[in-house]
């Protein structure tokens, strides 16, 4: 039995996921949000006998593609061509069951966005409003918000993009910058009217308040209710839908050249046109038919569009089913970090595919058992270690390794006699009946977490019952016993292979294959007689290897090289003094001078004490450089630029006769200023 949202019976699944941007390639924040947990969903309904199509495709428009290309030099056909094959192909190795991955730069969909917006055009569903705009003079362009960049009225950063700051997280509008300029000429751009059509939103709200704030309260996402309640009582604005670019669905009308389909109309509507490439003439009745369950898995960036934008267009049209459900996902970070593709702080796919070549369950378990359902998580690469060698490893491999290691070992490979059945045995029986519905019921209301751990669970009743039993001691004594012992552990191993499917799908396969195990559905499962009296399995594999600590180690450092990249990249010099003239520059006697000897001074921690050779005799210098120079007399022989006519001072008991140079770096390290070439001892600077 299905039990879906509000318990009514569907006769088919529209399942959409988030079309990602193809101008990188796929992080762990995205699989985790949003394509892992719909890959869960949909093998889980297709285990049902369910009629299911799972869409997926690449977002292709928008500005931050034509950004790329211009930072490259390129065309954005060429940056799309590039990444949609990257990301296309990482999903599918990773297994994310698409039954169409398609693109938005498609002829199919250019034809379908026109289309649908020309149809609400003639029918009068859009208002034209003429509105001042950002125009590059320079560039002899309008610029789309991610064009502009300038100070956040918030946090005061001096990279504020024109539709969201970064630093602090506030969405903006490009007026809202301090001193705006252009990303493309770097000039000031000027405000110059533009026309541009909008969606009534403030027209759909008494539809939207009495389908979302009421007819959806305690069935969504608390998370997804609640920014819909917020937008909502804050009163909905009429939406643009058009843009001044160059780069995306043309605006089909005459005299609009230059402008085209907001990226967010354009982008929700590839999966309309996706279907129509996969469906043909059939694609209606996974959109129209009332007996269509649809169902977008996106992240919470995204709730809005998904749930009152991209709704009123298709209550627009009138003959569109409307979602029944938008279970978007929090964020998650990485190592304590907001993941983020412009600071490359993310674990990306194909990497991952590459550097963990046979472990995709492994990362599909973990993000799965540590998604961000209801708050932000972490990923961390120790957890992801630790789910693998403490969970993966020590309780599911385990369990299906001893079984069929054991069944070879006492039957020769074939499946004993069930007998009679003890009171403990009863009790297996009876629970292993109850996990596909526990199971079942945790995905249908999309508590991924909660159904991976019941799926656990049943290998961990399968290790407790082998534990409990201890039928490598049995055999001796009581080998009709062991025989009842080893068939419902086998049973439970087949239960396994069934309900750890929608998760672990490369694992199901090689369970399967190891227990010679024909196809079963989900109905199936349960039961304790998937494997019957005499069959034959095949040879027992390890189904988790351990990943060592160097691997891990390997992965961390890769981070931490990206941090200091980071860092290196965000560093500034600091500001220019005041000026001075060449008479002030002319009083200081810069001189080169060579270390003779040097160590630390007593009871200062600070301070290094330098005997020089001046040109002129020697001299002591003290220098407060000690903690970046551990061992000191290494830099004997070493020639430094010291300041000689600095009046001498007494620091920690030592006369000091100068000051030596040094320069500060990125990190607040000071570096000793030294010649390139040996210079002669007292020569001047300058």
């Amino acid at each position: 039995m299905v039990y879906t949202d509000k318990d009514k019976k569907y006769r088919r699944y529209t399942v959409t996921s988030a079309l990602p941007y193809a101008n990188g390639p796929v992080h762990i924040g995205h699989l985790a949000g949003v394509y892992v947990p719909a890959d869960v969903y949909v093998r889980y309904l297709r285990a049902q006998g369910e009629q299911v199509m799972f869409i997926g495709g690449s977002d292709e428009h928008g500005v931050p593609i034509t950004i790329k290309a211009r930072r490259e030099g390129c065309t954005p056909q060429d940056i799309v061509d590039r990444y949609h094959k990257i990301i296309k192909d990482s999903f599918a190795e990773l297994g994310i069951s698409f039954d169409i991955y398609s693109r938005t730069s498609s002829k199919e969909h250019h034809e379908t966005a026109a289309a649908y917006f020309k149809k609400l055009y003639e029918e009068g569903k859009f208002i034209e409003k003429v509105s001042q705009q950002y125009y590059d003079e320079e560039a002899g362009c309008f610029l789309a918000d991610r064009y502009i960049t300038g100070t956040c009225p918030h946090c005061g950063n001096e990279h504020a993009y024109g539709d969201q700051c970064e630093a602090c997280g506030t969405s903006l509008n490009a007026t809202d910058l301090i001193n705006p300029k252009s990303a493309l000429s770097g000039s000031k751009p000027v405000l110059k009217d533009t026309k541009h059509w909008f969606l009534p939103l403030d027209q759909d709200e008494p539809w939207l308040r009495e389908w979302i704030l009421e007819g959806h309260k305690g069935d969504w996402k608390t998370n997804v209710y609640g920014q819909c309640k917020s937008w909502i009582d804050a009163g909905l604005q009429p939406r643009a839908v058009t843009r001044d670019l160059d780069w995306g669905v043309k605006v089909p009308l005459e005299g609009t050249d230059g402008k085209v389909l907001y990226v967010w109309f354009d982008a929700p509507i590839g999966y309309i046109s996706f279907t129509k490439q996969l469906k043909g003439d059939d694609w209606q009745k996974w959109w129209k038919d009332q007996d269509t369950k649809l169902v977008h898995f996106i992240g919470k960036d995204n709730i809005v569009f998904h749930c009152i934008i991209f709704p009123s267009m298709l209550h627009a049209d009138g003959s569109y089913i409307l979602p029944a459900n938008v279970p978007a996902n929090e964020f998650l970070n990485l190592e304590g970090d907001k993941i983020s593709t412009s600071r490359n702080w993310a674990v990306w796919l194909h990497e991952y595919l590459k550097d963990f070549p046979g472990k995709q369950d492994v990362l599909r378990y973990t993000l799965c058992s540590n998604a961000p359902e209801t708050k932000d998580n972490d990923f961390t690469w120790k957890d992801f270690q630790l789910k693998n060698n403490s969970e993966l490893v020590a309780i599911l491999g385990n369990f299906v390794n001893r079984t069929l290691v054991l069944t070879h070992k006492f039957y020769g490979g074939h499946v004993p006699a069930l007998g009679n059945l003890s009171a403990q045995d009863e009790e297996i029986v009876k629970e292993l009946a109850t996990f596909p519905e526990r199971i079942g019921r945790s995905i249908e209301t999309y508590r991924f977490r909660e159904a991976l751990a019941e799926m656990m669970n049943l290998a961990r009743l399968g290790n407790k019952y082998l534990t409990d039993t201890e039928p490598w001691k049995l055999i001796k004594s009581d080998p009709e016993r062991t025989a009842t012992v080893m068939n419902l552990s086998l049973q439970i191993c087949a239960n396994l292979a069934v309900l750890c499917a929608p998760f672990l799908p490369f694992t199901a396969d090689k369970l399967h294959l190891m227990l010679n195990l024909p196809a079963k559905g989900w109905q199936d499962a349960g039961r304790a007689d998937l494997l019957m009296e005499g069959h034959t399995i095949g040879t027992p594999e390890l189904l988790f290897e351990q990943i060592s600590d160097e691997a891990i180690q390997a992965q961390v450092d890769k981070l931490q090289a990206t941090k200091a990249q980071n860092e290196l990249n965000a560093w500034k010099p600091a500001e220019v003094k005041a000026p001075v003239t060449i008479d002030d520059f002319g009083k200081m006697d810069i001189r080169v001078g060579t270390i003779l000897e040097c160590q630390k001074v007593p009871k200062a921690d600070k301070l290094l004490q330098f005997k020089i050779e001046d040109g002129m005799g020697t001299r002591t210098i003290v220098s407060g450089i000690a903690k970046f120079y551990p061992e000191p007399e290494k830099l004997v022989g070493k020639q430094v630029c010291f300041i000689a006519n600095f009046p001498p001072r007494k620091l920690k008991g030592v006369e000091s006769q100068g000051m030596i140079l040094s320069a500060e770096d990125k990190d607040g390290r000071l570096v000793l200023l030294t010649p390139s070439d040996t210079v002669t001892p007292g020569c001047n600077v300058g």
